[in-house]
């Protein structure tokens, strides 16, 4: 057993105004499975960063293990699968490869192909094993899971489950559940660590936040009360001291002043005592506002029919033909492999021209509001990108604020922007666009809880018609109304 200790960290970037983190001190077992979990910005990847000893910073972290970190960067990765694993494990043997890779349902013959080959999937399978069987190591999991379909998740949720002691960085809740037993939670004013998974952690957060609500709330009515009782008490005293003037008996007359200046001190104390709790109540709370979304409704109750559809690449259907519908009021999921043809499924609604087999149907005149998978060439002020989109730049700032963006953002260029944050971009823009159809690919990756169960409330509120690929599971379990197995 050996323990990760953090005393007094401070750290920002020379380019921010803000502290991520400020004289934080906590304490991790390596031998716990930790789910690292909070807001998008709140330095989850900062924080492994700094385990890696990448920046500078003020405190200390101490700790006698060696670091290892997930995704591992691939150099050249036209070589054979084996050569790259051993480069990571270099004293594990071959057959220790063969056993990981089965834990992870994967074949063998995976480690004599070459590495990009491999699916999203295998990629990801294979670098964990290796990393795991680097004996004394501490693996740091920067959110392993994304762009992998439900199925690659469950098996790698499993896989984790069984090993020994890690940090895992996750927004999928079923992923947390599965395999973590602590959770290192980024709050808004503190950082805690506590014993469970994340549905442990999430109940206990939201029954402390009901309390402080509901002690809030008593604190506010006394202190209203306080003030009241004070100001009454002020006036008094200062009719018994007038009183004074001409009076016969000064000395009762003065203790009587005296007796009501202690009282207004007394009440002027139970003041400042109340504010003072008040204030400590509530500093983590995560504000999750009602997102809005403005769906038009189309004479047509099909919206898009697809009758014996499949892409083509290379002269070839990568999936066997589907044949489905979408009425008003859906939200259609496509559930598959990596590679089984969804985003190009997708893509055709849009007017993308992929070559396919089989014919698409869409209602006339249909617009179509598209959240693309990948952010890789976004840039620009948020001001910049409001305008290339034809967007309402107050609308579109405010979704943004609901969704845990500060201010400062605003000013900052969208490609300094977190991977979570690029993405909750293209939702925001999304919501600000009244159409027909709201066509959603793989939306939730790199996304915070919080922000997740937002945009699950918005769905669940408004029924729009929509088609997604999307793996999270509970999300999926929310707000479906049918799914399209490929």
């Amino acid at each position: 057993m050996s323990i990760i200790k953090v005393e007094n960290l401070t750290f920002s970037y020379a380019s921010s105004y803000d502290n991520i983190f400020e004289e934080v001190s906590f304490i991790i077992d390596t031998n716990w499975k930790t789910g690292l979990i909070g807001r998008n910005g709140r330095g989850k990847t900062t924080f492994l960063n700094l385990l890696l000893n990448k920046y500078k910073y003020d405190g200390k972290i101490i700790s006698s293990v060696k670091f290892d970190y997930f995704p591992y960067p691939v150099a050249d990765k036209n070589r054979i699968t084996i050569e790259i694993l051993s480069e990571i494990s270099p004293t594990a043997e071959e057959w220790e490869f063969i056993r990981e890779l089965s834990y992870l349902d994967t074949e063998s013959d995976i480690l004599w192909r070459t590495f990009d080959t491999l699916s999203n999937g295998e990629q990801t399978k294979a670098l964990l094993a290796a990393l795991f069987l680097n004996d004394e190591h501490f693996l740091l999991i920067d959110e392993p899971t994304n762009h992998l379909d439900a199925k690659a998740r469950e098996t790698i949720a499993s896989y984790l489950k069984k090993k020994k002691g890690f940090i895992l960085v996750s927004h999928d809740r079923n992923v947390l559940d599965i395999c973590v037993d602590h959770i290192l939670a980024l709050n808004r004013t503190n950082i805690e660590v506590r014993k469970g998974n994340f549905s442990t952690w999430m109940k206990n957060f939201e029954n402390q936040q009901d309390l402080e609500l509901s002690q809030n709330e008593k604190l506010k009515k006394e202190i209203k009360r306080l003030e009241t009782a004070s100001k009454r008490t002020a006036v008094w005293s200062d009719k018994v001291e007038s009183s004074k003037t001409g009076a016969a008996d000064k000395g009762y007359v003065g203790h009587k002043a005296a007796k009501m200046m202690k009282r207004s001190k007394s009440i002027e104390s139970r003041h400042n005592e109340a504010v003072e709790q008040k204030s400590s109540l509530l500093k983590n709370i995560e504000n999750a506002d009602d997102l809005k979304i403005f769906p038009l409704r189309h004479y047509s109750d099909v919206l898009v029919r697809f009758e014996s559809v499949s892409p083509v690449y290379n002269g070839e259907s990568i999936c066997s033909p589907v044949s489905f519908e979408i009425k008003q009021g859906e939200r259609v999921f496509l559930n598959g492999k990596n590679g089984s043809g969804k985003s190009s499924l997708l893509k055709l609604i849009t007017g993308d021209l992929i070559e396919h087999v089989g014919e698409i149907s869409m209602a006339s005149d249909l617009i179509v509001s598209y959240v693309m998978q990948d952010t890789s060439d976004m840039n620009g002020t948020l001001s910049e990108y409001a305008y290339e989109y034809n967007i309402d730049e107050v609308v579109f700032k405010s979704i943004l604020r609901k969704m845990d963006f500060e201010r400062v953002q605003f000013e900052k260029d969208i490609s300094d922007f977190s991977e979570g944050q690029k993405k909750k971009v293209l939702i925001a823009r999304s919501l600000c666009e009244k159409a027909h159809i709201y066509v959603w690919d793989e939306p939730l990756n790199f996304i915070d809880i919080y922000s997740r169960k937002q945009i699950e409330n918005l769905i669940s509120k408004y029924n729009p018609t929509m088609i997604l690929v999307e793996h999270d599971k509970a999300f999926r379990d929310t707000i479906s109304t049918k799914i399209i197995e490929l």
